[in-house]
């Protein structure tokens, strides 16, 4: 722990490269959403294979509190409860699950594990659905109590986890970046790659070590949802304006890089009936606000947060958003005002995905295909319902046929959202 501030930033050999500062300036706000300055001043790749590095979605257990119904064993951090994590994952074909804290010893990655779960069964189980598991852990634990140590604790806590076949680790909890966490997250991120193991710094923003350490999918520094938990009601509303924030962190935060949003509530409030729920969690906005997030928020390793009950409940949505991929070939901005609105187009091969997010105020917008190839494509549209002003969860599903000539009329509710997959015919 930190017991006192140097008068200094950080220390140096002369010889060391320093961080480059950018400023980005655009002529319309839209530009910014798919600005890729600050990864291209990063560094070079330092992985010579990387081959074995496989993004994903990952279904995820702490946002609902485990909560699922309609089975015959009690829910929890329990191997039961994981297993059928696995097979939730499995029919849905989604890559990953991560087991949250809870699993390991309070001071410990390797003793005082959680007996009630059996991580050698659930590994097994996995991989045999074609799940991988990935892990929880505080920043201390992986590197030990005492950071000068802390390379050869996270070599032998690494090695140990990648030989039983762990896929890798959300790392939690840094706290701070001065020049000792820093240091400790590339010797991190190294280690993992030697181990091939995959990474989320979800306690940690991106500067740019992403694209040295491509294993590093996700960073924090992002009000996500995991906020909506504890979030007080203040008069006739919640306290924070968490539709506006979600379209302000897509033309900021996100120029850094990934972040760790954490998307994907099935239970979607408006203004005058949300109210923090820690173990029955809901969202600000429309459900399909939801459901754009993945479309709009960059992150190769993106959660499925709520339960799969819950998923299983509205499988309709489930399928559409176990479709969108987390990593994109191409990506387009198409229109948007930064706290106001988004509208983004990513392709994948031919296919392309685009979302359209507001915030507490209702839109209406018109969407150009033209970005579209020649001929036609079939679209899978999820759209705010017409009740959503009053019921969050409202929404409307449709398919059509398009062309890059089409336009598209799209309204978005209070917090709503708009979202579509264009298939080439």
């Amino acid at each position: 722990m930190p017991t006192k501030r140097a008068d200094f930033i950080a220390k140096l050999n002369g010889e060391q490269a320093l961080p480059w500062r950018a400023v980005v300036i655009t002529e319309r706000d839209a530009d910014i959403l798919n600005n890729d300055m600050a990864q291209r001043l990063a560094p070079a790749c330092r992985i010579s294979d990387i081959s074995w590095i496989q993004p994903g979605k990952v279904a995820w257990d702490w946002w609902n509190s485990c909560n699922i119904t309609g089975v015959d064993f009690k829910s929890g951090m329990n191997t039961d409860t994981y297993l059928y994590y696995i097979d939730f994952a499995a029919r849905n074909k989604i890559e990953y699950i991560i087991i949250d804290e809870g699993w390991s010893g309070k001071e410990s990655l390797m003793e005082d594990l959680s007996p009630d779960i059996d991580l050698p069964r659930l590994i097994a189980y996995g991989r045999e659905k074609g799940v991988g598991i990935i892990l929880w852990s505080s920043w201390r634990n992986l590197i030990g109590s005492d950071p000068e140590k802390g390379a050869a604790v996270t070599e032998t806590v690494m090695k140990h986890y990648a030989d039983m076949g762990i896929k890798g680790f959300k790392v939690d909890f840094f706290d701070r970046d001065d020049q000792q966490v820093i240091a400790s997250a590339y010797q991190v991120a190294a280690c993992g790659a030697r181990h091939h193991l995959y990474l989320d710094f979800h306690g940690l923003k991106p500067f740019g070590i992403q694209r040295a350490y491509p294993n590093i999918f996700n960073f924090e520094g992002v009000k996500g949802l995991e906020n909506s938990k504890w979030e007080p009601r203040v008069g006739d509303g919640p306290l924070h304006n968490q539709p506006r924030y979600d379209v302000t962190a897509p033309y900021l935060r996100m120029l850094a890089g990934p972040m760790d949003y954490t998307p994907g509530a099935m239970v979607n409030a408006m203004k005058d009936n949300f109210f923090g729920n820690n173990d029955h969690p809901m969202s600000q906005g429309t459900r399909v606000h939801q459901m754009a997030m993945y479309t709009t928020f960059e992150a190769p390793l993106q959660m499925l947060a709520d339960s799969p009950t819950k998923y299983m409940q509205n499988q309709e949505c489930t399928d559409f958003i176990a479709q969108i991929p987390t990593t994109f070939d191409e990506t387009m901005a198409l229109d948007g005002q930064l706290g106001e609105y988004t509208v983004i187009a990513r392709r994948k091969g031919t296919t392309w995905y685009v979302a359209a997010m507001t915030d507490w105020t209702a839109r209406d917008l018109t969407i150009d295909l033209s970005f579209l190839e020649e001929g036609q494509f079939a679209a899978d549209i999820f759209a705010d319902g017409v009740n959503a002003l009053k019921d969050g969860t409202d929404y409307k599903h449709t398919q059509q046929t398009v062309s890059g000539r089409s336009q598209l009329q799209v309204h978005l509710s209070s917090g709503g959202g708009w979202t579509g997959i264009f298939r080439k015919q």
